[in-house]
C-alpha cells in the first residue's frame, strides 16, 4: 500500500518572534517569562473569517479529507510517522474505504490558505508541542472552528501554543512539567459506550503508554469518554487521582473538538483498539458521524426544588422523606416515614396508649401544575426519636409502588408499620405491605381499600433497622427490602451477633435472629406475585421454597430471594435485564479489629440470582466476622466460613447450614473504598490498616448509609426536551445519605461478573450535577428517573426523625441538547436518518 507523501520538518522556530496585527507572539523556546496569553485578537479572528471565506462547515459533501498537521516548535513528535499512517490507513479501510482523504503537513501556512483550509472536513494535530502557529495562523484556525470545522488533538498536542487561552479551551487541558515520561501499561476506563470513538472498545482496556497528568481536571468542563486508572500505573506526585480523565470531545467554538491523551509512542498506533478510537473520534469530528459531546458537561444539567418549607404545623408539602416512586404520567409519590415537624410532641412513654404514634404521609407532585397534593396519611408506630438505643425507632411509613399496571388499576403499595397493631406489653409490632386504591381524578389514596399482601413481626423495644425500600421486575414480581431489624449495639460495632441482651424472650442484638436465619423475613428481600385478588404466589427461583427437608422442614420462608442484608432502604431493578441493585447500611464499627474483623461497610450489590449476601457473619468481597455464642459473647469463637456459613444462635429457628456467600460489589468504609487486605492460608483477611488497599479509590466513607439508585435507561423514542442523554443510559446510580467524600456516582459494571462480586468497571461523580452542600441536596433519601427522563431526588432535611425547612423534592434536568453536527451538515445525510 502506497502512502502519500508528506513533508518532514526538523526546523526549530528559535528565539523569533513575530508580530502580526499588533499581537507579539513569542515562541515555546523564548521562554515568553510574562505567561501571558498570546491568543490572536477576536477582530484579527473576525478578519481572518472574512480574509479565508470559509465555507460553513468546510469540507464538502462527497469525498471526505482530513489534514494531519504535525509541526513541532522543536523536534518532530517521535510517533508523527506512526500516527500518520495510522490515519491513512483508516481512510482506506473500514467504513470510511474510499472516502477518506488524509493529507499531512508540517506547514503552518494551511491555516492562512482559506481554499485549502476550507477544504478540510477535520484538522488533526499530531504536534510535538511548542509555539507552531503565528497570530494570522491561530487565527485561521479558530476561523476554521467557528465556521464549524472538526479537531482531533492527540497527546503532545495538549503542549501546542502554550501561551494560547483559545488553544486551551481546544485542546481542554494542558499536561504538567512533571507528567511521567517512561512508558507505562495501565488500565483506561471507557465510560462513554455510545460515542464512536468508544463503544467498541473494552469496558477495561488495558495498554502501554505515556500517561500525562493534568494542570486543571476538565471533568465537568468536558465530556469524558475514557479515564486512565492510577492505580495500575505510577503516576507521580502529580497525579490526577481516581478521576483521571484522558480522553474527551466537546462542541467548541462552532466546531466539534475531540482530544486523546494516548498515542504517546509510536507502538500505540499498531494497535488495533486504538485505532478503532481514533477511526470514531475523525468520524465524528469529520461529519460523517453524530455523537453526544455535551452529556457530562455540568453547565447543562439543571437542578431545581420543587417543593416549599412546610407551614407551621404542618406537613402541607412534604413528610418525614422516606422515598419516591413515578407514575406513567409525570406525578411524582413520595411519602413520609412518620415524624412531625418539631412543635408536635413525641411520645416516648410505653404505658401510653399512643407511644410512638405517627402519620405516614403521602403526597403526590404533579409536574403539569407545579402543585402538591396530601393525598392520605396512616397511623404510623414511628413518631419517635433522639436518646439512647431503647428510645429511637426506625419504623413508620417505609415504602411505596405503583402497580404495573397502575394507569388503570390505580393500586398503590405501601410498606409500613400499622400503630394499631403494635403490642405496647411485649413491645412487638407488625410490618406488612397493603395495597390501596387510588383515586386519580381527586389524587387521593381510598384508606377503606386497604388489602394486606403479606405481614410479618418485628419487634420495636430496641432500634434499628427497618428497610423498606420495594421495585417490580418484568414479570410483575414484586421485591420487598427488609431490615434486619436488630440494635446497633452490643456488638462494638462489629457483626452485631450478640445473644444476650433479650426483652421478653426476643433478642434484640443477635442478627442471626433475622437476616442470618432461613425462618425469618426481616434482613431479606422478599420477591412475591401479587394477584389480583390481593394474594400473592411465590414465582420460582427464590432462595428457598419454604419447604426444604433438610433438618426436619418448616425452617425456611419461600418469600425470600436475598439474605443476609442489614438495612436495605433503596432497591431498585433495572427493566432492562431484570438485574435487582440494592444497597444497605453497615455497622458502626470506625475501624477493622484482628479480633473481630472488618470496619463499617456500607454495600451495593448488583444481583442477578437468589443468594446469601453475608449479614452478619461475612462483608464486602467475603471478609469474615468472629463468631460469638454463650455463656459468653465477649470472648470471640472461631471466624466465619463464607463458603459454608452456619447459624449456630440459640435464637435461630431457621436452618443452621446456609447457602455460601456471594461477594458484593461495592463497599466502603472510613478507610476507603473496597478495602482488602492479604489473608492467611484459611482465607482469613489480616485486618490491618497498614496492609490495607483500596480496590474502589473513588469511594470514602466516615458517617456513611447507603441510599441505591437506579439504573438509567434512555428512551430513544421519547419526545422529552429534559431527557438525560444515552451517555447514561445503563449506568447504575450510587449515593450516600451524606454528602461529604461518601459516594454520589453513576457506574458500570461488566455483564460477565455482575451479580458474582465483580467491581465496578467504572464510575464518575454526579455531584456537580446533583448539588451538594447547605442550599443543595445534603442529605439524599431516594431518587429515581421520571417517564420523560428527568432525574426526581429527595432531600431528608437536617434533622433526624422530623420533617425540616431543608426537606424537599428536586428535580434535575438536561438541556445539553441532541448530537452534533446536525443531520443537515453530516456528509451523508442520509446516515442520520
Amino acid at each position: 500500500m502506497q502512502r502519500a507523501p508528506h513533508r518532514r520538518s526538523r526546523t526549530r522556530r528559535g528565539l523569533a518572534a513575530v508580530v502580526a496585527a499588533g499581537a507579539l507572539t513569542v515562541s515555546l523556546l523564548s521562554g515568553n517569562a510574562a505567561g501571558v496569553s498570546t491568543s490572536p485578537s477576536p477582530e484579527l479572528v473576525a478578519r481572518m473569517a472574512t480574509t479565508l471565506s470559509l465555507p460553513t462547515p468546510p469540507g464538502a459533501a462527497g469525498k471526505v479529507k482530513v489534514l494531519v498537521f504535525h509541526a513541532s516548535a522543536g523536534e518532530e513528535a517521535p510517533y508523527t510517522n506512526a500516527g500518520i499512517a495510522a490515519i491513512e490507513r483508516i481512510g482506506l479501510t473500514g467504513p470510511e474505504a474510499g472516502r477518506f482523504t488524509t493529507v499531512a503537513t508540517a506547514d503552518a501556512g494551511v491555516f492562512t490558505n482559506g481554499k485549502r483550509l476550507g477544504s478540510f472536513h477535520a484538522v488533526v494535530f499530531l504536534t510535538g508541542g511548542g509555539d507552531v502557529l503565528d497570530p494570522e495562523q491561530e487565527a485561521g484556525l479558530e476561523a476554521y472552528m467557528e465556521a464549524g470545522g472538526g479537531f482531533l488533538g492527540i497527546h503532545d498536542a495538549a503542549r501546542t501554543e502554550p501561551y494560547s487561552d483559545w488553544f486551551t479551551g481546544l485542546v481542554g487541558a494542558r499536561p504538567k512539567a512533571d507528567s511521567p515520561a517512561a512508558v507505562q501499561r495501565a488500565t483506561v476506563e471507557i465510560g462513554d459506550r455510545v460515542h464512536p470513538a468508544t463503544k467498541n472498545l473494552p469496558l477495561e482496556w488495558k495498554r502501554p503508554d505515556t500517561w500525562l497528568n493534568w494542570v486543571e481536571n476538565p471533568s465537568g468542563d468536558v465530556h469524558t469518554v475514557a479515564r486512565v486508572r492510577e492505580s495500575t500505573y505510577d503516576p507521580g506526585a502529580g497525579g490526577n487521582g481516581w478521576d483521571h480523565p484522558v480522553s474527551w470531545c466537546r462542541d467548541y467554538d462552532g466546531g466539534r473538538s475531540f482530544y486523546t491523551a494516548m498515542g504517546g509512542t509510536a507502538n500505540s498506533f499498531a494497535e488495533t483498539d486504538f485505532r478503532d478510537h481514533l477511526r470514531g473520534a475523525l468520524a465524528w469530528t469529520n461529519r460523517t458521524s453524530q455523537a453526544d459531546c455535551k452529556a457530562t458537561i455540568d453547565a447543562n444539567y439543571t437542578a431545581e426544588r420543587l417543593t416549599r418549607p412546610n407551614q407551621p404545623g404542618l406537613n402541607d408539602q412534604i413528610g418525614e422523606p422516606h422515598g419516591l416512586v413515578t407514575a406513567p404520567d409525570g406525578r411524582v409519590f413520595y411519602i413520609g416515614r412518620g415524624g412531625a415537624d418539631s412543635s408536635s410532641p413525641v411520645v416516648v412513654d410505653w404505658n401510653d396508649p399512643d407511644i410512638g404514634k405517627g402519620r405516614g404521609e403521602v403526597h403526590v407532585y404533579d409536574p403539569k401544575t407545579g402543585q402538591v397534593t396530601l393525598a392520605g396519611a396512616l397511623d404510623v408506630f414511628g413518631n419517635k426519636g433522639g436518646g439512647d438505643e431503647l428510645v429511637k425507632v426506625e419504623e413508620g411509613l417505609l415504602g411505596i409502588e405503583l402497580d404495573p399496571d397502575f394507569g388503570s388499576n390505580g393500586w398503590v403499595y405501601l410498606h409500613y408499620t400499622p400503630h394499631a397493631k403494635i403490642d405496647r406489653v411485649k413491645r412487638m409490632a407488625t410490618r406488612q405491605v397493603s395495597r390501596f386504591r387510588f383515586d386519580s381524578a381527586a389524587n387521593r389514596l381510598d384508606l377503606s381499600s386497604e388489602r394486606v399482601l403479606l405481614d410479618w413481626p418485628v419487634q420495636i423495644h430496641s432500634c434499628c433497622h427497618a428497610g423498606g425500600g420495594m421495585a417490580w421486575d418484568s414479570k410483575e414480581n414484586l421485591y420487598i427490602a427488609t431490615g434486619d431489624n436488630n440494635s446497633s449495639g452490643f456488638s462494638g460495632g462489629y457483626s452485631g451477633n450478640n445473644p444476650e441482651p433479650t426483652y421478653k424472650g426476643v433478642a434484640f442484638a443477635d442478627a442471626r435472629r433475622t437476616a442470618g436465619n432461613t425462618n425469618d423475613l426481616n434482613g431479606k428481600i422478599l420477591r412475591i406475585h401479587p394477584e389480583d385478588d390481593g394474594a400473592y404466589t411465590l414465582p420460582e427461583g427464590n432462595l428457598f421454597t419454604g419447604r426444604e427437608p433438610d433438618e426436619g422442614g418448616g425452617k425456611t420462608r419461600g418469600e425470600i430471594y436475598v439474605m443476609g442484608v442489614r438495612n436495605p432502604a433503596r432497591i431498585s431493578v433495572d427493566p432492562a435485564t431484570d438485574t435487582l441493585y440494592a444497597g444497605w447500611v453497615g455497622p458502626d464499627a470506625g475501624e477493622p479489629s484482628t479480633t473481630w474483623g472488618p470496619a463499617k461497610y456500607d454495600t451495593f450489590a448488583a444481583i442477578t440470582e437468589a443468594g446469601n449476601h453475608g449479614w452478619p457473619y461475612c462483608m464486602g468481597n467475603n471478609q469474615p466476622y468472629r463468631d460469638r455464642n454463650l455463656p459468653d459473647p465477649s470472648k470471640p469463637l472461631g471466624w466465619y466460613d463464607c463458603d459454608a456459613p452456619r447459624n449456630e444462635s440459640p435464637h435461630n429457628d431457621g436452618l443452621v447450614k446456609l447457602p455460601p456467600v456471594t461477594p458484593n460489589t461495592i463497599w466502603y468504609s472510613p478507610q476507603g473504598g473496597g478495602v482488602d487486605y492479604p489473608r492467611d492460608a484459611d482465607g482469613v483477611p489480616s485486618y490491618r490498616t497498614e496492609e490495607q488497599r483500596e480496590l474502589l479509590p473513588w469511594l470514602k466513607g466516615g458517617g456513611q448509609a447507603t441510599m441505591n439508585g437506579p439504573v438509567y435507561r434512555y428512551d430513544a423514542e421519547s419526545g422529552s426536551a429534559v431527557k438525560w442523554p444515552a451517555y447514561w443510559d445503563g449506568k447504575w446510580f450510587v449515593g450516600d445519605f451524606y454528602d461529604g467524600a461518601q459516594p454520589r456516582h453513576a457506574v458500570i459494571t461488566d455483564p460477565r461478573t455482575a451479580g458474582k462480586g465483580g467491581l465496578p468497571t467504572h464510575a464518575e461523580s454526579l455531584r456537580r450535577i446533583i448539588p451538594v452542600g447547605p442550599d443543595g441536596v445534603r442529605n439524599l433519601m431516594d431518587w429515581k428517573f421520571a417517564p420523560d427522563g428527568s432525574l426526581y431526588v429527595l432531600d431528608y432535611g437536617r434533622g433526624f426523625f422530623t420533617s425540616d425547612s431543608k426537606s424537599a423534592l428536586w428535580r434535575v434536568t438536561y438541556k445539553g441538547g441532541g448530537a452534533t453536527p446536525a443531520a443537515e451538515d453530516l456528509v451523508d445525510k442520509a446516515a442520520a436518518q
